[in-house]
């Protein structure tokens, strides 16, 4: 997807410091959990930014995607470098995509649990694509908002009630398609009207799920035991979907809501949504036929 701005008569590109403090407007780092490490990672603050990329995963074949179409910034969603490093030479892969995209002039920026949490963020494009409609309240507010707009998952209405089953096949068609697909735990002719949906791994929301009363919880990488445990109860259902997935729906909306704070500036900038499936899972094998009764 691509959100060209450009025309003949435009001013000068902003600079990557504008960019990302349009873009720090919309999702603040300081929303971002004490443990999470956002924001720029590498690039000039003050070189002009013509195009930029946003992307899932900072992995090799989004940095080969950045390198290919010339983009001078790469908005990811997922960390680089979460954790803390010592070195970034060349010798692992990371620092390989470091030292690539130094090479190539390419800054890149993450985003991560700072947009999760904001409003509009991940879990909101998440809920509109999975099909929910109306006024959507966080799964687990974020304290530190006054207006309880903010927090971690979505909780949303159907437009009318539908069977588990095609609830699960409305999800499928509306996320991107992976490997994995989607997986479903619960008794596929209940209906069910009311949804909670969190964006990645969302098991340690189960709790909030089940206390906000809802009729389907669906999230990502749920483990086996929590999520065994959980359908014990029988009282919500579970549908699981593969993280990136889950995360990509995003990305439209992160590029569009930046393109519009960028202003008068954003007419020499042309921001693209990358369509590579990145999701670690490539392959299946041995699962039964999901159309068969």
């Amino acid at each position: 997807m691509t959100t060209s701005l450009a025309s003949p008569t435009s001013p000068a590109p902003p600079t990557l410091a504008e960019v990302t403090a349009a873009f720090e407007r919309l999702y603040d780092p300081a929303w971002a959990a004490s443990w999470d490490a956002v924001g720029l990672v590498c690039g000039d603050p003050g070189q002009p930014v013509r195009r930029i990329l946003f992307a899932v995963d900072p992995v090799a074949e989004v940095v080969d995607e950045a390198v290919c179409i010339q983009a001078d910034l790469v908005i990811t969603h997922h960390p680089l470098l979460l954790r803390g490093v010592h070195s970034v030479a060349a010798t692992t892969p990371k620092g390989r995509l470091v030292h690539r995209l130094i090479g190539s002039g390419t800054a890149l920026y993450t985003a991560h649990t700072n947009a999760d949490t904001a409003a509009p963020g991940v879990s909101d494009a998440l809920a509109a694509a999975v099909g929910l409609t109306g006024g959507l309240r966080p799964l687990d507010p974020d304290p530190g908002d006054p207006e309880g707009r903010r927090g971690i998952g979505r909780i949303g209405t159907l437009p009318e009630p539908m069977t588990l089953r095609a609830f699960a096949e409305q999800a499928a068609a509306g996320l991107p398609a992976t490997a994995a697909g989607v997986r479903v735990s619960g008794d596929l002719e209940r209906p069910v009207r009311t949804v909670a949906v969190s964006g990645g791994a969302g098991d340690s929301l189960l709790g909030a799920a089940r206390a906000a009363g809802v009729d389907v919880f669906l999230t990502s990488d749920l483990r086996h035991h929590p999520a065994s445990e959980f359908a014990e109860h029988g009282d919500v259902a579970l549908v699981d979907t593969a993280h990136w997935a889950s995360e990509w729906p995003w990305l439209a909306d992160g590029a569009s809501r930046l393109a519009s704070a960028l202003g008068g500036r954003a007419t020499n900038v042309d921001v693209r949504v990358s369509a590579l499936v990145t999701d670690a899972w490539s392959q299946t094998f041995g699962a039964p036929d999901s159309t068969a009764p």
